[in-house]
């Protein structure tokens, strides 16, 4: 995932918890005036042209904000690189290029030799000004050359604002995108060096102050903050107060999907977990999973079986390892409209899935393939289009939809996106889903809104792969062991 940090190298402070023994029931979040604190915002072109239309004096005030974005780009450059000598400015002509041409003269200032050209090799390092906040679509054949010269350059690119080429608003490539190592971004980051595939060509970002104020934005970055959100347990807490969570799923073959789901809500600091499996299924999982209470169920019976199961749980979690018959799709289809209680929705369970109306929040976590079929297209769009797809999701399901990925997306009808980029690649292994299934249900048996719960979830399923031992071999039972510190922080 791209590292970011500020320009001076420092990281936001940690919050501080709140008083032990404050948790929220009931469907709510706790009351918290400090949420805003806890996520970052995400900037598109027009929140950024906002915000630059507010500074003082402007326009006639633009070259000002110019020689302090170049400015910054040329520090974190001679920062990155201290060895280098020889700067290629490749500059467009907007102010993307201003930027890149104040970068040039500063870096001359300092005694280095830096150059606007258009032909980038035979230098140290190489500044994209090619593009900025304003670019869209496929960059024109001439640009697209200048682009395809940058990375074929044997020097490293440090991008002004962002790489050219992304879409600075949805992280949309169209075409060409330069691959930049470094990424100088102005006043906070933009959407397209969070969201994928905008993201994959960022390299480090560092986040320069250039004097704006902040704008309201409709999209936001999760951070670990989030966490501090998740009630705990306090001395007034039963098993059942503390997060009761209904699993099912776990048809012979894939029960250890239904058992990730599980042990992961208990991990997550559910109080009691119920696991119902169909009746063939209940010797194997008594072996794999000690501490939730089993349920077998038999297709003929199983929506009254589950149904009566629900009546103590504060959630449900539908679809690891169910199965996909029509049986299943029934079965699906039945406790959705019956079982009035916060819901993820995963796996098997999204398959076929149809919208519904629920008067209990629901959240869906398909990764690109599922949600693809959700919305009848294929997984190369979805890939291309993950801002676009999961907000189209989530107006046609009426529910929350978390897509999963190196960038997890979280978006709520008619509201803006919440993107996790915590990550490490190491979560890209069979079962780390179900995993996070369980822990979305935990948050939402906690009494944390669905959007918040599916946060916040994200957050706490990156930072266990972050605390886990390792990155090369892990798989997605080793979330398990890490997921409490991972609460703790």
């Amino acid at each position: 995932m791209p590292r970011r940090r500020t320009a001076d190298g420092q990281g936001a402070a940690d919050a501080k918890r709140p008083p032990a023994g404050v948790s929220a029931r009931s469907g709510s979040a706790p009351a918290d005036p400090d949420l805003a604190h806890r996520v970052e915002p995400l900037y598109t072109a027009s929140e950024m042209r906002a915000a630059e239309e507010r500074y003082p004096g402007y326009p006639e005030s633009v070259p000002e904000l110019m020689e302090r974005a170049g400015a910054a780009v040329a520090r974190e450059a001679m920062r990155a690189f201290p060895q280098a000598r020889r700067f290629a400015c490749v500059c467009g002509g907007g102010s993307n290029g201003g930027d890149g041409r104040v970068a040039a003269r500063v870096l001359r200032d300092a005694g280095l030799e830096a150059e606007e050209t258009h032909d980038p090799e035979g230098y140290d390092v190489v500044v994209d000004a090619l593009f900025g906040t304003g670019f869209r679509g496929e960059p024109r054949p001439d640009a697209a050359a200048l682009v395809e010269a940058m990375n074929a350059a044997a020097a490293p690119v440090v991008s002004v604002d962002l790489p050219s080429g992304v879409d600075a608003s949805t992280g949309e490539v169209a075409g060409a995108v330069v691959d930049a190592e470094l990424t100088v971004t102005f006043h906070a980051p933009k959407v397209g060096l969070v969201v994928a595939p905008g993201r994959f060509h960022a390299g480090t970002v560092v986040v320069a102050d250039i004097g704006l104020e902040g704008v309201p934005t409709e999209h936001r970055r999760a951070t670990v903050d989030l966490l501090d959100l998740v009630p705990r347990r306090g001395a007034r807490d039963t098993k059942y107060s503390a997060g009761s969570v209904l699993v099912v799923g776990g048809q012979p073959g894939t029960t250890g999907a239904a058992c990730l789901t599980a042990l992961a809500a208990l991990r997550a600091d559910a109080g009691y977990v119920t696991l119902a499996v169909p009746a063939e299924s209940l010797s194997v999982v008594e072996s794999l999973a000690l501490e939730p209470v089993k349920l077998g169920w038999r297709d003929a019976d199983a929506l009254e079986t589950v149904c009566a199961a629900a009546d103590r749980a504060g959630s449900l979690a539908l679809g690891p390892g169910l199965g996909r018959g029509e049986e299943r799709h029934a079965l699906v289809a039945g406790l959705l409209e019956r079982v009035e209680l916060p819901a993820v929705v995963d796996a098997d369970a999204l398959f076929g899935l149809e919208p519904a109306a629920r008067s209990a929040p629901t959240v869906l976590t398909p990764h690109a393939g599922e949600l693809a079929r959700l919305l009848d297209t294929d997984s190369p769009w979805v890939s291309a289009h993950r801002l676009e797809a999961v907000r189209a999701a989530a107006e046609r399901f009426g529910a929350v939809v978390l897509l999963k990925g190196p960038d997890t997306l979280v978006a709520s009808p008619g509201g803006g996106v919440i993107a996790c980029d915590l990550g490490p690649p190491s979560l890209a292994t069979a079962g780390t889903g179900d995993v996070l299934s369980g822990v979305v249900a935990s948050f939402l048996a906690k009494g944390l809104e669905p959007a918040l719960a599916a946060a916040a979830a994200a957050v706490a399923h990156a930072r266990a792969a972050q605390l886990a031992p390792f990155e090369a071999g892990l798989v997605a039972s080793d979330l398990l062991d890490s997921l409490p510190a991972a609460l703790e922080r």
